[in-house]
C-alpha cells in the first residue's frame, strides 16, 4: 500500500470514528444538539473559519476520488503478486510462484528421507519470498538435521538459480511414513 492510501484509510477512518462518537453521545444525552448547531453556525458566519472548512473539505473530495476511483497498484505490480519481476538492460523476465515451488519441490525431492512434498511460496509486495513446505519423513531420519539441510538448501538453491534472496523456509512434517521393503517370493 502506497502511503498515501495509508494515510486515506487512517483519515477515514478517524473521520468515521468521530462522527460514530459523535452520534453516541448524542444518543445518551451527553452533549446538546444546540451546542453543535451553534458549533456549525459559527463556521458559516466567520469568514476565516468558513475558508478552513471549504479547503479542508475540497482536499478531503480529492482524496475520496482518489481512492474510490483509482487503483494505486500498476501493472507490474499486480503482475508480482504471482511471481517477482526482475528487471536488467536487455529487459524483464517474471519468475512465477510456480517456477519457484518447483525449485523448491526439486531440492527436497533430492533428500531420500522425505516424500509427498507440497510447497507454496508466498509473496509480499516487496518481493520477500516466503516458502512453506509440507512433507512426509521415515521414521529413522533426524528430523532438526533434516529440516536444518533442507531450509539451508532451499535457500541456496534459489539464490544460485533465481539470484533472489528467501526470508523464511517454513518446514511442516505431516506424518511419518514407514518404508515398504519389497516382497521377496521364495
Amino acid at each position: 500500500m502506497k502511503i498515501l492510501d495509508k494515510f486515506n484509510l487512517v483519515l477515514f477512518s478517524v473521520i468515521i470514528l468521530i462522527i460514530s462518537l459523535v452520534i453516541c453521545v448524542l444518543s445518551f444525552g451527553w452533549l446538546d444538539l444546540k451546542m453543535i448547531l451553534s458549533g456549525v453556525l459559527y463556521l458559516e458566519t466567520n469568514a476565516v473559519a468558513s475558508n478552513i472548512v471549504l479547503g479542508i473539505s475540497i482536499i478531503l473530495i480529492l482524496l475520496s476520488i482518489k481512492s474510490i476511483f483509482f487503483n494505486s497498484f500498476s501493472k507490474e505490480k499486480m503482475e508480482g503478486k504471482e511471481g517477482i519481476l526482475l528487471e536488467n538492460d536487455n529487459g524483464k523476465l517474471l519468475v512465477s510462484r510456480d517456477t519457484i515451488e518447483s525449485l523448491t519441490n526439486a531440492v527436497v525431492k533430492s533428500f531420500e528421507s522425505a516424500e509427498n512434498v507440497m510447497t507454496k511460496v508466498e509473496l509480499d509486495n516487496e518481493s520477500h519470498i516466503k516458502i512453506y513446505i509440507t512433507l512426509f519423513v521415515y521414521p529413522d531420519v533426524v528430523i532438526k538435521e533434516l529440516s536444518n539441510k533442507l531450509q539451508k538448501d532451499v535457500k541456496d538453491t534459489i539464490k544460485k538459480s533465481l539470484d533472489l534472496e528467501v526470508t523464511e523456509v517454513n518446514i511442516r512434517i505431516k506424518n511419518i511414513n514407514i518404508k515398504k521393503e519389497p516382497n521377496i517370493k521364495d
